[in-house]
């Protein structure tokens, strides 16, 4: 272990690895049932399209499970970096209703544009072309990114938790406090206590700890609800079949959706591919950067080292994934939750990824963790990733306003893409407002050219226009 992975080197050991690695796994396990949910045939979005031939949902549980195990397999090995990966949130909603519902793409041919976008990426990788972007990016705008990644978690912990509830369209308040009456919230609350508490008081392993505690309290009054007919809902699932069941059937068809792909309107076509290059692109560079920093993993400059490796690991997750029959493969959030139990090497992503690996088999047991458990573990990562903040130069304007926007747009749009664009946009128009037309990186002009064109072509689309 120490020769693969130089645990020494980096102040850590095989067992505060190994915790990390469950605490990442347990932390974004909900991924490979969310995600059949979202692409699979209990979607609408294939029979609006008229696609006979909609992706079932043990297909898509299956490919999610082998995507995310080769996906975190990948940058752990390569990079040897404590991340992990799986389908990303938002990228599969792009699948589903940009690709099949907007472009009017079968899930085949969706998978072809995936499996595109990951080669593209490839080449972009070992150019030393996405290094050179992520490079270009001013030092306060990654610290703005690494805290805006902070909020937004938080707030994904706050809403799984049910603590933080949406109020809809029309609403005087876009979100509201709940009203603790349901036993999962008050679990929740019990878990985020907990975990503070062993935080604070700097117990190893600490969050993980913490997660296994409230999943043991959900089980034990689930158990005593059922026997004294309660009637109380811990959120805990217990299995009705044990029998595991691969699905392959998605198999390849990414290379049959090819000829459907390219009959497509050539506009189509490069919406398809630039929408999916953008939002893939910033999703992963943010992560990594916000996942690094966490892990004081960056050098003086900001940047990551090898951060080329994680990014190949990334781009070929994708093709892979696209191959098994899944969306795009990215690099998660959750990630962050294994840095803060220790994690420091590519040992917690090993971990991580057979942990996804066994999930092929031994799914039913996942729903022994339940929501409760896992999300004030992102509340907590969200509180500690706020650090970044404090590196931050407020009292300069020209950086106030780009980090600003960065930091909030995040959670405001629910999208790290959008706030990292938000952010970007801004930092160029402050500069040359300012006549600082040198300060900015070229690159960075490029990148902001990209990212409007990647709202207009969203705003044509929802026009129908494209």
């Amino acid at each position: 272990m120490e020769k693969l992975f130089h645990l020494k080197e980096h102040g850590t050991n095989v067992r505060t690895e190994i915790i990390a690695g469950l605490t990442t796994f347990f932390t974004m396990a909900y991924i490979i049932f969310l995600n059949p949910t979202i692409i699979g045939q209990s979607n609408p979005a294939f029979a609006k399209v008229g696609y006979e031939g909609a992706m079932a949902d043990s297909a898509v549980f299956t490919a999610t499970c082998i995507g995310a195990a080769l996906g975190t397999w990948l940058v752990g090995w390569l990079s040897n970096y404590p991340m992990a990966q799986a389908p990303g949130l938002g990228l599969n909603a792009v699948f589903a209703y940009t690709l099949c519902i907007g472009f009017g793409l079968s899930p085949a041919a969706a998978l072809a544009a995936v499996f595109i976008g990951g080669v593209f990426f490839i080449l972009l990788t070992v150019t030393g072309a996405r290094k050179a972007i992520v490079e270009a990016i001013p030092m306060s705008l990654k610290k703005a990114i690494s805290a805006g990644i902070g909020l937004f978690i938080a707030l994904i912990g706050f809403g799984n938790a049910g603590i933080v509830i949406g109020q809809g369209d029309g609403a005087a308040t876009a979100v509201d406090l709940a009203s603790f009456t349901q036993p999962t919230i008050i679990l929740s609350l019990v878990g985020l206590v907990l975990m503070t508490v062993l935080v604070i008081q700097k117990v190893p392993g600490a969050i993980f700890i913490g997660m296994v505690l409230t999943a043991i309290i959900a089980n034990v009054l689930q158990v005593f609800s059922d026997m004294l007919g309660w009637g109380i809902n811990m959120g805990v699932t217990y299995p009705t079949n044990w029998t595991p069941h691969v699905d392959l059937s998605m198999f390849g068809q990414c290379f049959v959706g090819f000829g459907e792909l390219f009959t497509a309107p050539i506009a189509s076509i490069l919406a398809v591919l630039i929408t999916l290059l953008m939002v893939d692109m910033f999703d992963t560079i943010g992560t990594l950067i916000g996942a690094a920093d966490k892990a004081g993993l960056l050098d003086e400059n900001g940047n990551l080292p090898g951060i080329e490796r994680a990014m190949l690991a990334d781009a070929l997750a994708t093709s892979a994934g696209a191959v098994f029959g899944t969306s795009t493969v990215t690099t998660y959030v959750e990630s962050t939750s294994g840095i803060a139990a220790g994690g420091r090497t590519g040992l917690t992503s090993t971990v991580t990824g057979l942990c996804f690996a066994f999930a092929l088999v031994l799914s039913p047991l996942l729903g022994f963790v339940p929501t409760s458990a896992t999300a004030p573990v992102l509340i907590i990562v969200g509180i500690m990733m706020c650090s970044a903040l404090k590196d931050i130069d407020w009292a300069d304007l020209e950086i106030a306003f780009p980090c600003f926007f960065t930091v909030v747009g995040m959670p405001f749009f629910y999208s790290i893409t959008d706030g990292i664009a938000f952010g970007f946009i801004s930092y160029v128009l402050v500069k040359v407002a300012r006549a600082k037309f040198k300060e900015v990186h070229p690159l960075m002009y490029v990148i902001c050219c990209l990212f409007i064109l990647m709202f207009v072509i969203t705003g044509l689309q929802a026009l129908g226009v494209v």
